[in-house]
């Protein structure tokens, strides 16, 4: 297992922007029957979700969030050294949306930017992106942006993917900060890249002649993810904690990706953590995919104004497969409002 310390950095910020256009769950009662919505949302949680609009592009959502978290720590676009951005919905197959954005945010020409292809694990692996190029001491402040808008290659006749995601970007502030520190642990097991997976689109399928409407669509393995959530999972976090000597009591907030209800309540058995410290967010926002955990964070913390510190410890797992988790300690003070908006960027 990958694991170990950043030294010297801290979060100084979050910020979510999620579209300000809400679907019930209860409205698709007359695509897919009242008994199974009920049965899905029963199961999941999920109760509404925000969605995209057709316009709105994941780098669109994350500006939002970026540009607000900017203007709250004053930093300004030339102090930024790195900006990362991790989704798997890019506004265009090239060149990488995080070019984009850096020209969108009037960053420095000095400044690193580019784009990485990772889903659920994807606010885990960035933390420790963003923390190992900030641990180098080549770097002061790195701007880690999150995001996904799912739903576009959502099939809408599919009740497992059609109830389940929703769409918003996030941006996350880490800087170089003396005595501060984070531990994590990163893991892989790409065997199960096919439970989580788009089949066709890309140079794999470019030969085939016989593909089908739905090779181009999200393909889930429900069984598969679910065993791998509820085996890989818990004994990878249990002998993260070991490790580190991290107990349940130390630990304020446990930041799960916010896959369905049903594995949250699953993990909270298994790990012997109270569900009082696993907050949810599913029920109003869906699966946001990459950006779960900060959106979660958001919406927990949002409103505290005090300077009071908490610990949390942050575990993304899923497609890839590829699962892993962040101990940290940061203000409460950090995370931003959420932020709704129908905002869509007009130059593209």
């Amino acid at each position: 297992m990958a694991s170990g310390v950043l030294q010297n950095v801290e979060i100084k910020g979050i910020a979510c922007a999620v579209p300000d256009n809400v679907k019930n769950t209860e409205e698709y009662n007359h695509v897919f029957g009242c008994e199974c919505v009920e049965k899905f949302s029963s199961m999941t949680g999920v109760k509404s979700r925000h969605i995209a609009l057709d316009e709105q592009c994941t780098s669109d959502l994350c500006y939002v969030a970026a540009t607000q978290l900017m203007e709250k720590l004053k930093w300004t676009p030339e102090s930024i050294d790195a900006l990362v951005l991790i989704t798997q919905t890019p506004d265009y197959a090239v060149p990488a949306s995080a070019c984009v954005l850096q020209h969108r945010l009037k960053l420095s020409e000095d400044c690193i930017a580019f784009d990485v292809n990772l889903g659920c694990s994807a606010y885990v692996y960035g933390i420790w992106l963003a923390g190992t190029m900030i641990s180098s001491r080549n770097l002061k402040r790195v701007l880690l942006l999150v995001g996904d808008t799912s739903n576009f290659g959502i099939n809408p006749n599919n009740s497992a993917t059609a109830l389940l995601f929703g769409d918003g970007g996030t941006a996350t502030a880490l800087e170089y900060s003396e005595g501060k520190d984070m531990k994590f642990f990163l893991k892989t097991k790409g065997s199960g890249y096919k439970s989580i997976i788009v089949p066709a689109g890309h140079a794999r399928s470019r030969s085939k002649t016989n593909l089908a409407a739905l090779d181009y669509e999200l393909s889930m393995n429900g069984s598969e993810v679910f065993t791998f959530t509820i085996t890989d999972v818990p004994r990878a976090l249990k002998s993260f904690m070991a490790q580190f000597d991290i107990k349940v009591e130390n630990v304020d907030i446990f930041g799960f990706h916010q896959a369905n209800l049903f594995i949250l309540k699953h993990l909270s058995k298994k790990l012997e953590i109270p569900m009082e410290k696993i907050p949810v967010s599913i029920d109003r926002y869906g699966n946001t995919s990459g950006e779960s955990i900060p959106l979660t964070l958001v919406d927990a913390l949002g409103a505290e104004e005090t300077c009071e510190p908490i610990r949390l410890l942050l575990c993304g797992f899923g497609i890839g497969l590829s699962w892993g988790a962040i101990y940290l300690e940061m203000d409460k003070s950090v995370c931003l409002p959420m932020i709704y908006t129908n905002y869509y960027y007009n130059g593209g």
